[in-house]
């Protein structure tokens, strides 16, 4: 016969004075949510140090992006005239306020509901912001657009996204975002976090980065969206040559054309599109007087997998004649290929080069060489 259960001193039951639950589950508020990518730095040694990192003054106006629990909020407030936290969970903006709620800090807290990229921001000094894994992109490429960017921002990334932000040409983890940061900021690794300093915790570490967009005389005179639009097509496919991603792809060269359109329209330039007929739209033509004639094609070996040997090769029959494609295309468009095709091999020399090893200076000749043909990108 077997025995009664018996409850234990000290066991868990249903008692108001019974101890926590070691689940920390159990003792939240609420669930933090996964489509937010809320992941709570709960370290406040950690957010002292973020918080020292930016270098306050007592006049600054600072936007927190993602406030959370306030945990951050309340330690900026020490140092700063005013916060002003964007939050998209309502739960979180209601725990952020509480923090400060009948404090004289309340009146220092503006908190604004909605997605940080799609709203209009007020002015502020210094951003500050242990950001959301899904707005990583979207908001430093924000901020650094901004006609009147912030004298300073300090950001916590997954730890990669943080390492592209300060990768060179040759890292494999070189990308339009490295180009973009560096060219429009000043980038410095300056803290790496655990994993184990956040509720929940992330599957990854993650980094603290600062961010100084370059300002007055040292802010580059070009346009950002004209600078990016270009960098775009460079990294689409950032291991394959110039030629390849700007010649080899249709759709690019169709964006390029509808651009210098616009162009031509702009500054009254007219656009001849009398149709030509040409064999073999893999060639590649160009425009001398009023004739379109082919150009030798050159080879453009990628990779090194990209060659095997023969015996891999399928057979071919060499008595079947193979039919060559007649297309027709407006001459404005093989016009605009052989503007393409000279800047790349004949102005720049770059045609061969791959973007994962091009640096600064390369991307900026390249802009000025398209610019220089009425090509342009915004």
């Amino acid at each position: 016969m077997g025995k009664a259960k018996v409850t234990k001193r000290g066991s868990a039951t249903s008692a108001p004075y019974d101890r926590p639950s070691k689940n920390p589950a159990a003792n939240n508020v609420f669930k933090f949510s996964k489509d937010f990518g809320q992941h709570i730095l709960k370290n406040p040694g950690i957010a002292e140090a973020i918080v020292n990192k930016a270098n306050l003054k007592p006049t600054d106006t600072v936007l927190e992006v993602g406030p959370g629990t306030g945990n951050l909020t309340v330690k900026i407030l020490e140092q700063a005239k005013k916060v002003i936290a964007v939050e998209m969970d309502p739960r979180m903006a209601a725990e952020t306020t509480k923090r400060v709620q009948g404090k004289p800090e309340q009146k220092r807290l503006e908190v604004l509901l909605g997605d940080v990229i799609k709203t209009t921001l007020p002015s502020f000094d210094v951003c500050i912001s242990n950001t959301p894994y899904q707005i990583s992109s979207p908001l430093v490429f924000k901020l650094l657009s901004m006609p009147n960017p912030p004298r300073t921002c300090v950001l916590m990334f997954q730890r990669e996204f943080a390492m592209r932000l300060t990768a060179r040409p040759n890292d494999p983890l070189y990308c339009r975002l490295s180009v973009n940061a560096q060219f429009w900021a000043r980038i410095t690794h300056i803290l790496k976090v655990g994993r184990n300093n956040f509720r929940p915790p992330p599957q990854v570490d993650s980094s603290v980065v600062r961010i100084e967009p370059k300002l007055g005389s040292e802010r580059p005179n070009i346009s950002f969206e004209e600078w990016d639009g270009m960098l775009r097509i460079c990294f689409n496919r950032r291991n394959k040559t110039l030629r390849a991603s700007w010649l080899g792809n249709k759709q690019v060269l169709l964006l390029i054309e509808r651009n210098y359109r616009l162009w031509c329209a702009t500054n009254d330039i007219p656009v001849d599109d009398d149709p030509v007929q040409v064999d073999d739209d893999d060639e590649m033509w160009e425009v001398v007087g009023d004739e379109v004639v082919p150009v030798p094609p050159a080879m453009d070996v990628d990779e090194e997998d990209d060659i095997q040997p023969s015996f891999f090769e399928p057979e071919t029959n060499t008595q079947v004649e193979k039919t060559r494609s007649h297309k027709t295309f407006p001459k404005v468009y093989l016009l605009v290929k052989e503007k393409v095709r000279r800047v790349l091999e004949d102005v720049t020399e770059l045609a061969d080069k791959r973007s994962g090893k091009c640096d600064e200076n390369d991307f900026l000749r390249l802009l000025g060489a398209f610019n220089a043909e009425g090509i342009h990108f915004s």
